[in-house]
């Protein structure tokens, strides 16, 4: 099964993670970067050009952008606690929820894939797991997922 899944969106442990589990079905999550701001790269003065699909989405509005950089913030001094990157934190953490998950990196350049792919041998503990838990329950997500005009195509 693919659908979109990652640490600030994650509809799909409602309900859809347990069928997968009870059928045995592989889970195959695009998306895990959150469209890239998961990177840590992404700030108040990022602008996405009209080709860039971000850029009509209200979740990359400046706005948001700023809002929602707490959020990235807690996960780049974890990352940094680790020796690792924000965006290897993210992949970890998607990989760390259910052992039938592989994410799906999303890159165009090679450095950045070979990056992603490292992120396979990092292993959170329960403790940094719980930490993460406990910290985006208390961050409220600003700006939808998608546009008005896509979001009933895409789910929410």
């Amino acid at each position: 099964m693919q659908s979109e899944y990652f640490i600030w969106w994650r509809e799909p442990e409602e309900e859809l993670l347990s069928a997968l589990e009870e059928l045995g079905i592989g889970f195959v999550p695009f998306s895990p970067l959150g469209k890239g701001f998961l990177t840590g790269k992404i700030t108040e003065s990022t602008t996405f050009g009209c080709d860039d699909f971000r850029s009509i989405v209200l979740r990359f509005s400046k706005e948001c952008i700023s809002a929602n950089l707490k959020f990235v913030n807690f996960l780049t001094d974890m990352a940094k606690e680790k020796g690792i990157t924000t965006a290897q934190l993210a992949f970890a953490w998607v990989s760390a929820q259910k052992p039938f998950i592989v994410p799906i990196p999303g890159t165009t350049k090679l450095a950045r894939l070979q990056e992603n792919i490292q992120s396979a041998n990092i292993l959170l503990s329960r403790d940094e797991l719980g930490k993460i838990t406990s910290e985006i329950c208390k961050i409220e997500i600003k700006g939808d997922r998608y546009p008005a005009s896509l979001a009933a195509r895409v789910g929410k």
